[in-house]
């Protein structure tokens, strides 16, 4: 197996220098008295945080937005950090049984799309009658949390929600999971729906072979399609034209704008291979997941102990560019990945610098003294391992398991998982780090404008070196072409939200200035 080794000693000294750039900037704990689940941490365009999962609420004589109580089972549950971890807003919605929150995207024109999985009836926040057994439920919501439009999509079988993605008409492509459907093929299939904008339906394809197949991650790709990462006990058959090469296999299928099959990929061994994650880089794909296959099929690295992370570099094509193993000693599972890219220079495209890889460990016989902690391995644009880290936090309980991980512009680092001292009692944890190493990778301007051109509202990005999260104090001025002042505001935030709705259509100069630094960039009003 090719593999990076080094001696106990040397290892002990990298990760105490290493332990030492790491910074925890904040930990919020959100507090539960049952067994909650968090899904998803979602970076918001003006870079904050919406933390997405299931919970049951600790109080059901809390009212829902209709003024009807709760039911006691699980509902949506959202809240939104401001950059400095402070509760923005919380969110529930609900239905009048059990309800799972699986994916949330952020939508192009502000807001977000939720995706979950409905058990519920017309009644409550839901709004459509069940299709039968469970169904998928989207809701469209603003920056602030209110409801847009939602919509309840399944047949008479069992549908769950796993993926959202936009797509460059602004619509939407929903990835779930099917159960015993009029049109399968095996015991479990995949369920893609294509809709627009308004959430309207516009096509549904079912994809799998004779036996089980369950969609993990669906990412959007360059050209308005989708990449579809499926876990796949399925041999060729249906609509699969791929064999397995083992017990479970990664089953790779590229979908074109309009939601057709472009091709499709086995990658696997004799044994388990369950994929997690996918990310898209400068030359393709990367693949991730858990693997307890031996070298085999067309696995080229082998096991060292229990389940070890098994990353592939794909083309545009599906085609192997490279592929490696990492171990952590027990059974490892990778929850998150998050890909650096060196910006474009002379038109060319953004280039991949590195990988941050998010996950947690879980003991398999002996108990080594880090699992069930948060870790990151960073890797550069080859997949050779850099660094590796344990991430405990303020605080840290007995059992924690890392859900996701995303990696900010600024290079900070949020990781979000659940925390417990005993099961059933599980806290949503969320840290934020700043990382020395990783922020030298980041290629930062002082100043930055997004969307531009804009219609309604700008966001202005702060990247002035040194600069500190709440330390500090900005003005943002506009000023027109003759130079006049047309508006102006203070800030403590490296991100911020400017009203662009009174300007006339042009082009304006924003200037930023601190105490000690001014920076300026053209706006232009569509």
């Amino acid at each position: 197996m090719k593999r990076i080794y080094m001696g106990a000693l040397t290892m002990c000294t990298i990760l105490s220098v290493q332990a030492q750039e790491t910074e925890v900037v904040w930990q919020r704990d959100i507090k539960s008295s049952t067994q909650d689940f968090l899904s998803q941490v979602t970076t918001t365009i003006d870079q904050q945080y919406l933390i997405t999962g299931s919970s049951i609420r600790a109080n059901n004589s809390q009212q829902s937005p209709n003024n009807q109580k709760q039911n006691n089972g699980y509902d949506l549950h959202l809240v939104k950090l401001n950059q400095q971890g402070d509760e923005v807003w919380e969110k529930y919605f609900s239905g009048k049984n059990h309800d799972f929150l699986s994916g949330a995207v952020n939508t192009q024109e502000g807001g977000f799309i939720l995706a979950g999985t409905s058990y519920s009836g017309k009644g409550l926040d839901k709004k459509e009658e069940s299709k039968g057994g469970s169904d998928i439920w989207l809701i469209r919501i603003n920056e602030f949390g209110d409801e847009l439009w939602q919509k309840t999509i399944g047949g008479t079988s069992d549908e769950e929600a796993r993926s959202v993605i936009q797509t460059t008409d602004l619509g939407f492509f929903v990835a779930g999971n099917v159960q015993g459907a009029a049109k399968g093929y095996g015991s479990k299939d995949v369920l893609i729906v294509r809709l627009d904008k308004n959430g309207k339906e516009v096509s549904q394809l079912v994809l799998g072979g004779k036996g089980l197949d369950e969609v993990e991650k669906m990412i959007p790709t360059k050209d308005g399609g989708a990449l579809l990462g499926v876990y796949s006990r399925s041999n060729a058959g249906g609509s699969k034209k791929t064999e397995n090469f083992g017990e479970g296999d990664y089953w790779i299928i590229k979908l074109n704008k309009d939601g057709k099959v472009e091709w499709e990929k086995n990658f696997g061994g004799k044994g388990d291979d369950h994929l997690r994650t996918l990310a898209l880089t400068s030359t393709g794909y990367l693949i991730g997941g858990e693997s307890r296959s031996e070298r085999s099929g067309n696995k080229s690295v082998g096991i060292e102990e229990g389940t070890d992370l098994w990353l592939l570099s794909l083309n545009e094509r599906g085609e192997e560019i490279w592929q490696k193993s990492y171990n952590f000693k027990n059974r490892d599972v990778l929850m998150g990945m998050s890909v650096i890219h060196h910006p474009s220079t002379d038109n060319k495209q953004p280039s991949t610098q590195g990988i941050l890889l998010g996950g947690y460990t879980q003991s398999e016989g002996k108990v080594e003294t880090d699992d069930e902690k948060f870790w990151m391995l960073y890797l550069d644009q080859n997949g050779n391992e850099q660094w590796r880290k344990h991430v405990k936090g303020e605080s840290s309980k007995r059992e924690e398991r890392l859900s996701d991980i995303k990696l900010n512009r600024d290079g900070s680092i949020v990781l979000a998982g659940t925390s417990a001292e005993e099961l059933g009692k599980e806290n949503w944890k969320i840290v934020k780090l700043g990382d020395k190493q990783i922020d030298q990778l980041i290629v930062k301007q002082d100043i930055k404008i997004y969307p531009n051109p804009v219609s309604d509202y700008a966001y202005v990005e702060l990247g002035f070196e040194g600069l500190r999260e709440g330390a500090f104090e900005a003005e943002i001025s506009v000023y027109d072409m003759g130079g006049r002042k047309l508006q102006s505001l203070k800030t403590k935030n490296k991100v911020t939200k400017i009203n662009t709705q009174p300007l006339i259509q042009g082009a304006y100069l924003v200037v930023v200035k601190t105490n000690d630094k001014t920076a300026n960039a053209k706006l232009i009003k569509k």
